[in-house]
């Protein structure tokens, strides 16, 4: 027997088994996960949050960013589903991956989180630029804050931020309010105002501006106030999640045990609120939370059970989906009062909001209208945090047969009144014409 299958097998079948773990829709949170590290140290001194990943299922591959062996696919499958970038230096990465394989590991529908800090490489900005998001142009820039720093500031430049401008958002941040400001240092990025899907999750203060903290302004700071964000989120429209943060520190043990107090507050706090904040952002980016299915779409004529091939103008139908949401365990019932259904060609014929049984049903009823062709039942749902659902299906609608319209029309009468009567009055006249001498 030929060596050559043996070794094939042996080659291909632990591959073949890292393909079975990947990303499945069913379970979302059975994922590996590619960490790509400036130092391998990082590993140890922001253990904290990767220990709450792997804590939850999560398998992660740690590699330095320029290690030439590391590859995000081969023969065409991706390795991993998820690629955490703890890289903020590197100018370059090992292997294949490039600025290009990055873009597309996201257009193809992966996750992935970008720390940066002021010594952010032109390879990190062009990444973040592509996800809608762009960094300070000054190299040396960080945020400093005179009004919002921590108290526990030792350097007096006021850049390390005690910052509690979250985002109002329980599927993003969780049910349990953060009561800790959260610590940050590092740079600001403000958004793309042409790019609808990127939201800023972390904003600093009014007061707050970008520069560099070691020399005196010589001109106004590029980016100023509340429009700077220290972190932001890109849901994109394949449903690809992207966390943002100009700071690599926020996820440090450090900044996770920190006591902190804000200037300016009496209350000081154990513990700072960026593991809390962290840990709940990113059950979000891995679609732990905020990720719907939709399922058992149906349709039928009322009082019947089986889906139609094509419907008649003026039936009465019924339409149903089934909605729910991964907890990050398990599938459980979505709850909303703002799913809608569109009876669709060209433009809504009818549009109906659908009703819910609170477990997980939508359902309604409608006439089909009195125009034929194809149709199609359309779901378009997007709302902020979750996954967006896109759902159809067509169906032809025809017109009455020849035989299904009715013979005589109440509306009509006076019509059918009309014609027996000259009829009638036709045969009158002739009969007296011929027979009248």
């Amino acid at each position: 027997m030929s060596r050559l299958p043996l070794i094939f097998l042996v080659a291909v079948i632990p591959f073949l088994s890292t393909l079975c773990t990947s990303f499945s829709p069913e379970k979302p949170s059975d994922r590996r996960i590619l960490v790509l590290l400036d130092d391998l140290a990082l590993q140890s001194s922001h253990s904290l949050f990767f220990d709450s990943l792997s804590s939850r299922g999560y398998a992660l591959d740690f590699k330095l960013a320029d290690d030439p062996k590391i590859g995000l696919k081969r023969y065409g499958q991706y390795l991993y589903d998820g690629l955490i970038l703890f890289a903020p230096s590197a100018d370059r990465f090992g292997g294949n991956i490039d600025s290009a394989a990055i873009v597309d590991f996201i257009d193809v529908g992966h996750d992935l989180i970008i720390a940066a800090d002021n010594s952010a490489s032109e390879r990190i900005r062009e990444i973040a630029t592509e996800c809608g998001v762009d960094f300070d142009d000054d190299q040396a820039a960080m945020v400093v804050d005179h009004t919002s720093y921590a108290v526990s500031d030792t350097e007096g430049d006021h850049t390390l931020i005690a910052s509690d401008d979250f985002i109002q958002s329980e599927v993003l941040l969780g049910s349990n309010k953060i009561e800790a400001p959260v610590l940050f240092q590092g740079i600001g990025h403000s958004l793309n105002p042409a790019n609808s899907l990127v939201l800023k999750v972390l904003s600093a203060s009014s007061a707050a501006y970008s520069a560099n903290p070691k020399t005196k302004l010589s001109s106004p700071p590029s980016l100023t106030g509340s429009a700077i964000s220290l972190v932001s989120v890109v849901q994109a429209r394949n449903n690809a999640r992207v966390l943002i943060s100009g700071s690599l520190s926020m996820f440090s043990n450090r900044f996770f045990r920190s006591e902190v107090q804000k200037a300016g507050s009496s209350i000081k706090h154990a513990k700072s609120g960026n593991e809390q904040f962290l840990t709940e952002l990113s059950k979000w980016v891995f679609h732990e939370r905020g990720h719907l299915k939709a399922v058992n779409v149906r349709h039928n004529k009322v009082g019947e059970a089986n889906e139609p091939s094509m419907y008649r103008i003026n039936d009465d139908l019924e339409y149903a989906v089934e909605i729910y949401e991964w907890s990050g365990k398990s599938w459980e019932p979505y709850v909303a009062n703002d799913v809608q259904v569109q009876f669709y060609m060209m433009s809504p014929y009818v549009l109906k909001t659908l009703s819910t049984d609170q477990k997980g049903l939508y359902f309604t009823a409608f006439k089909v209208p009195d125009v034929y062709g194809v149709f199609q039942f359309k779901v378009e749902y997007q709302q902020l945090g979750y996954t967006s659902l896109s759902l159809s299906k067509q169906i032809p609608v025809r017109p009455f047969r020849h035989n299904e319209y009715e013979r005589f029309l109440t509306a009509a009468f006076p019509y059918y009144g009309a014609s027996f009567s000259m009829m009638a009055g036709f045969f009158v006249f002739t009969f007296a014409y011929l027979y009248n001498k």
